[in-house]
């Protein structure tokens, strides 16, 4: 864990590009943080407590401040396992109300009790899911230690809850894994097409950097963020010209030219999945389009 810093007052750290596991306690995503005149601002918790405890540590070599606030971009579990920590310092989280539903539903308790096997002995018994305190339900401005949060809600993308987080004074914006970069994106049961209307929402911010969910800082987003929206479109222009042509799924992933992304890391783990989902989703919107 290294910490890169971003602006002024403004830092992150990556995680590795690669599947969690025992071996790197669950070090798959990015989180950030901003030192306030009174206090530090997380972004985001990383994937076992012991992350987290190892971000603390890292920010105590930068200050003694408290941690006073986390904010969830989104509630997938590479992103919250290490949120009791921060929870057990008396930090306040916020997050999108529309996780709720996850966090409270029977997917997100049996995610967490296959990781106690998966990722012991990191995520264990006392691994607890973690609800915010404050649930947000649209476009957020915090002042914190006198500097200005612009939180707005952009999806349902990646995910429903999906957050950026904007902090003028220092030009940077977290973006959660609306945005990957150097690596391919999971697609998952996205919603592709306000994904990418999200993604150009994004570009309209005077961020001179663009911290993502995976993958390192973006100081050219425009072009970084290009290659994921890119991504998106093929994907539903594919899938999308194979449900109109009645081909099968398995036939038209193996007729697709996906020459133009394959060299991304995380694509022979990834594609497949998100073709087979962009397809099924192009499926409802076609239904949808016939009611």
């Amino acid at each position: 864990m290294q910490l890169e810093q971003v602006g002024p007052h403004s830092y992150y750290v990556q995680g590795q590009s690669a599947l969690g596991s025992p071996q790197n306690q669950n070090f798959i995503s990015n989180a950030g943080f901003v030192i306030t005149p009174e206090s530090v601002v997380v972004i985001d918790a990383l994937g076992s407590p012991a992350l987290a405890e190892r971000l603390t540590a890292e920010i105590r070599k930068l200050t003694p401040l408290p941690i006073s606030h986390v904010i969830l971009t989104h509630y997938h579990a590479d992103h919250i396992y290490g949120l009791q920590f921060f929870k057990a310092l008396g930090a306040h989280i916020t997050a999108h109300g529309s996780a709720k539903e996850y966090i409270q539903s029977d997917t997100a308790r049996l995610r967490l009790e296959a990781s106690r096997t998966d990722l012991a002995p990191w995520i264990d018994e006392k691994t607890r899911l973690v609800e915010a305190d404050t649930w947000i339900s649209g476009p957020t401005v915090l002042k914190i230690g006198g500097m200005v949060f612009e939180i707005d809600h952009v999806g349902p993308s990646h995910t429903p809850e999906d957050l950026t987080i904007f902090v003028p004074s220092e030009k940077v914006l977290f973006a959660g894994d609306l945005f990957f970069n150097g690596r391919l994106p999971f697609v998952g049961k996205a919603n592709s097409s306000q994904w990418i209307k999200s993604l150009e929402l994004m570009l309209a911010h005077d961020a001179n950097t663009v911290v993502p969910g995976h993958g390192a800082a973006s100081t050219d987003p425009k072009k970084d963020i290009g290659v994921t929206r890119d991504y998106l479109k093929f994907l539903r222009s594919a899938m999308g010209q194979a449900v109109q042509d009645f081909v099968p799924f398995e036939e038209a992933y193996k007729d697709t030219d996906w020459g133009a992304f394959s060299a991304i890391p995380m694509f022979g783990f990834a594609n497949r999945m998100n073709a087979y989902n962009t397809y099924l989703l192009m499926e409802e919107e076609a239904l949808e389009k016939k009611r």
